[in-house]
């Protein structure tokens, strides 16, 4: 736990921080989808704008139109104990650059936009299209200070050197003490 509270005393900011690894107990309602079509995509056509067919196989994106990928993440806040709860579960659909390898060790960082930022990270990951973290990140933090903060997501690779490949934001005014889950598209990092 995190206690962003102001202290007594103005040096003593003492911060420690719970993570909670949710892997071991049965998830019945997670659901597992692949992003493969049951069609295959040689079988598969659309009509350009002069109206001829394409196969799927030639339709490249450019960088801006690229997908990135999703973030799964809930929050709840507990008004009682003045503490915000985060868990990762899991990026979907993840994509990095070439340049990063095959396979590189994927975390992701989170930053709490306070005045003083707070920043956590989970546990790095071996890069696959969907990758499953289950970690909960626990903050204490007034609720007067949630109305103008945000949480930033950054998605980056450890190996073979530290980059940012995606990042995404969630505002936290509208977070209450039933927990709530949020899908977010990842974006290109900003400059």
């Amino acid at each position: 736990v995190c206690d962003l509270r102001p202290s007594a005393s103005p040096g003593s900011f003492d911060v420690s921080r719970s993570m909670f690894d949710l892997r071991s107990p049965p998830h019945r309602f997670m659901k597992r989808y692949d992003s493969f079509s049951s069609v295959p995509s040689s079988t598969s056509s659309r009509k350009d704008s002069q109206g001829s067919n394409r196969s799927l196989d030639t339709i490249t994106l450019s960088g801006d139109e690229r997908d990135f990928g999703r973030l799964n993440v809930k929050l709840c806040y507990v008004s009682s104990v003045e503490q915000i709860w985060i868990t990762v579960l899991h990026c979907k659909d993840l994509s990095w650059p070439s340049s990063c390898g095959e396979n590189p060790r994927i975390y992701v960082k989170g930053i709490l936009t306070l005045p003083k930022p707070v920043q956590f990270r989970s546990s790095a990951k071996e890069g696959c299209n969907d990758i499953e973290f289950m970690e909960t990140f626990v903050f204490a933090i007034k609720l007067q200070s949630l109305q103008a903060v945000k949480v930033v997501f950054k998605i980056q690779t450890q190996t073979p050197r530290k980059k940012t490949i995606g990042e995404c934001s969630l505002a936290l005014r509208e977070l209450s003490s039933e927990e709530s889950s949020h899908w977010l598209d990842i974006s290109p990092p900003s400059k």
